[in-house]
């Protein structure tokens, strides 16, 4: 059976990013411990109520994912086995499928978005400007349509409770300089284009995805965190997806539309969710993880 993990603890290691989902440790040999947990945030805000399994689900599938693009960019996965890093009489079942031992990275302090159709917060800026972080759309665009090609389209890295918000590519520029800029640009896009095609194999769309980056002290790039997970990305069922409304998801849009429905600030602190509403991003996030990945958490 999945486990259950809201917040980790770990005695002996070095706690040095608690963030809205991962914990991180650092290792010795320039190395991290970094363990998913089932904390759920919505719009930029922790939720009070686990989603039982959900860390598993999340780094198996990102494991995934990292294996399957690593001929495209490198990324920070080590293979080192959990029980030489973990303290001893740590219960190592509760960390087996949610923890991975990682290179330490520089962050690029970016969220690296690529966007196939036109949704959420994109939506909302296109409707307003009828541009996407400073990138001018064809007129007449409806909710969740195609567009006519992968745009890259950053936004700031928020603190926890704290909002992202979409910049240009210039900014993007200003912040990390025009060579690295463009190296995580082209990145997003080659990941994101070659997943798109691998998931509409399996009837999945691939309408958004958001990507972080490192690099190591010779200055190589690499993508690191998570990687296409329902957390990070917009799943849509294929056979269900119609133009002009927001499509049912296997991400945590399914959520995200519950929390809509309140009389909610979307500041901290969160509020509680329906157990049948936990029960439902679940399984959402199971389905997702077997269509995409054909693994199944026993």
């Amino acid at each position: 059976m999945p486990t259950t993990l809201l917040q980790s603890n770990l005695p002996g290691l070095e706690l040095i990013h608690r963030g809205k989902v991962r914990d991180v440790y650092a290792l010795s040999g320039n190395r991290l411990l970094i363990v998913a947990t089932d904390r759920l945030s919505a719009f930029d805000v922790v939720l009070p109520d686990p989603i039982p399994g959900k860390g598993e689900m999340l780094t198996q599938i990102s494991n995934f994912w990292f294996g399957k693009t690593a001929h495209i960019v490198p990324n920070h996965l080590l293979h080192t086995p959990l029980e030489e890093v973990l303290p001893p009489g740590t219960d190592v079942a509760l960390y087996r499928k949610r923890a991975v031992v990682t290179k330490r990275l520089k962050p690029v302090p970016v969220e690296a978005i690529a966007r196939g159709y036109l949704i959420g917060s994109g939506w909302k800026d296109y409707q307003a400007t009828g541009s996407l972080c400073g990138i001018k759309l064809p007129a007449g665009l409806r909710q969740a349509e195609q567009l006519p090609e992968p745009i890259f389209t950053p936004s700031t890295k928020a603190a926890v409770g704290d909002h992202d918000e979409n910049v240009s590519f210039d900014a993007v520029v200003a912040a990390v300089g025009k060579k690295l800029a463009e190296q995580v640009r082209d990145a997003t896009l080659a990941i994101y284009k070659w997943a798109a095609a691998y998931a509409a194999e399996r009837g999945i769309i691939i309408a958004d995805t958001k990507f972080e980056f490192g690099t190591d002290e010779d200055g190589k790039l690499y993508v690191m965190d998570e990687m296409l997970t329902p957390d990070s990305s917009r799943f849509w069922p294929a056979d269900q997806y119609q133009v002009g409304i927001s499509p049912p998801s296997y991400d945590k849009q399914f959520v995200r539309d519950y929390l809509e429905t309140l009389d909610w600030n979307k500041k901290a602190p969160g509020p509680h969710v329906p157990a049948d509403v936990i029960a439902g991003t679940s399984a959402k996030y199971a389905e997702a993880l077997q269509c995409l990945a054909g693994i199944t958490l026993d």
